[in-house]
């Protein structure tokens, strides 16, 4: 099985899903923020405030790198992981799927409204969106996109990414 990164804004649910498409698929899960957090001793946003979007950016490559090196496994980025052309490239290169897990903002602004805390993208809620906004062409970049409404259960997302995958021209 190639594997398979889940990619999108942050809110997407990327790492429940991550954790409920592993399971269904019976693999491992790994996610990048969580190794991050291991690796600096510290949350994401002190990794910011401390040490600077670009050496945190610089060690969510590095961890991306390492967990495509490893066997087949489901992935869940950081928000901003795909944004980078160089991570783009790593997926890719390592025959990777990248999966978009797409919300619309009202449902994103409505799940981060109070759960924005120690997301150092967020801001506040128009630089949240602005940011969203950048980056939706790049999501859209992603081999599969998933087209969610927001009321699913990660396991449903999970199984529509399943689905998704079998469809896909490049499936794992």
């Amino acid at each position: 099985m190639n594997r398979i990164y889940l990619v999108g804004f942050m809110g997407a649910g990327k790492t429940a899903v991550g954790e409920a498409l592993a399971k269904l698929l019976g693999t491992s899960f790994v996610d990048l923020d969580e190794r991050l957090c291991r690796r600096f001793g510290a949350a994401i946003g002190e990794v910011f405030a401390r040490h600077g979007e670009a050496a945190f950016r610089a060690a969510e490559s590095a961890e991306l790198a390492a967990a495509a090196a490893g066997d087949g496994a489901v992935v869940a980025t950081g928000g901003g992981a795909y944004c980078r052309a160089e991570n783009r490239r790593l997926i890719e290169d390592a025959g990777g799927v990248a999966v978009y897990l797409h919300l619309p903002w009202e449902v994103l602004r409505a799940r981060l409204e109070h759960d924005h805390a120690g997301r150092p993208k967020y801001g506040d809620e128009a630089s949240a969106r602005r940011l969203w906004e950048e980056r939706l062409p790049l999501y859209r970049r992603a081999t599969v996109i998933v087209e969610l409404a927001g009321d699913e259960s990660p396991d449903e997302v999970a199984r529509r990414v399943a689905a998704a995958l079998e469809e896909a021209p490049c499936a794992p």
